[in-house]
């Protein structure tokens, strides 16, 4: 395992040992033969899919991603003044808590995922990320990185979204891990913007949940099962406003402004969970914003630092 591979804190013993209602035995089924028979669709028609117009290849996505979700049972809000109306060419960041947020994420905004080397080996989302023209990172091998965020860079120029989880680990919803710096050097290079988006997942009745988190040693299935058999449960998607390109002078203050944004979101106790681990009232706001002028220095490089 690579030294500067990012980990949570949440298990499922410590997370999720609260148990969601459930529905019936055959309505659960009926979820897994629903979702089997979308995925599968997906792949089989992904090389045609392929040929059509980027703006019809993108609402084809979004069409099947939303099937993917209805198909397990969760219902879909999607929050927020940025909706509708994102512009190409922008990172977008999302935190990470379940296998639901790719699904959810592309429904809104489909782009170039990037995600970690070992998806492309796994049945069925393998040859989909591989379609989806996926952008893969392998994390135990440091050197590579710089490859990687310029590699990202130059799908941003090209005006291609590219979404990325920061946080490089899936956390169970009560807190929120750090952004991991690396990623926001590809929208500097580029000159993008960077979209913040927050994913939580609640109840019917509106009490938030663990029952979506894909965390520790919990294994695809269990986390499939869980989804399939909660009753009830909804995503809830807000696009947070955009972080125009140059607005920050380096990667690590971009970070931090869209780690707060995204953490920020709905925290406190009204939402009746804890405020997220290091964010309090009228502390640890974004950064201010400082300016690029036109002649500043280039960045230091992406690969001096998993940062």
């Amino acid at each position: 395992m690579s030294v500067w591979l990012p980990s949570a804190p949440c298990t499922p013993r410590l997370c999720l040992a609260d148990p969601a209602p459930s529905v019936p035995a055959p309505r659960r089924a009926l979820r897994y033969l629903a979702g089997t028979a979308v995925l599968l669709c997906g792949v089989a028609l992904a090389p045609l899919v392929r040929l059509c117009s980027p703006a019809r290849r993108d609402r084809l996505t979004a069409r099947w991603s939303l099937a993917v979700v209805a198909a397990f049972g969760v219902r879909v809000r999607i929050t927020g003044a940025e909706a509708g109306r994102l512009a190409a060419g922008a990172l977008v960041v999302v935190n990470h808590v379940s296998w639901l947020d790719i699904p959810l994420v592309a429904a809104v905004r489909p782009g170039r995922m990037l995600a970690k080397r070992e998806v492309a080996s796994y049945p069925v989302l393998g040859p989909l990320a591989a379609l989806g023209r996926t952008l893969f990172l392998d994390r135990d091998r440091l050197r590579a990185l710089p490859g990687t965020v310029a590699e990202m860079a130059g799908a941003l120029r090209a005006g291609s979204t590219v979404v990325a989880f920061p946080e490089g680990s899936t956390w169970c919803g009560r807190q929120h891990g750090r952004f991991r710096h690396a990623v926001f050097q590809a929208a500097i290079d580029a000159s993008a913007p960077v979209q913040p988006v927050a994913v939580r997942y609640r109840l019917r009745a509106a009490e938030p949940t663990a029952v979506a988190a894909f965390v520790g040693e919990d294994t695809l299935f269990a986390s499939l099962r869980r989804v399939a058999a909660a009753r009830g449960l909804v995503a809830e998607v807000a696009l947070l406003p955009r972080i125009p390109a140059g607005t920050y002078a380096d990667r690590r203050a971009l970070a931090r402004a869209a780690q707060a944004a995204v953490a920020g979101h709905g925290a406190g106790a009204e939402d009746g969970w804890p405020r997220p681990s290091g964010i309090h009232p009228g502390r640890n706001r974004p950064p201010a914003p400082a300016v690029v002028p036109a002649r500043a220095r280039r960045p230091k490089a992406a690969g001096a630092s998993a940062e």
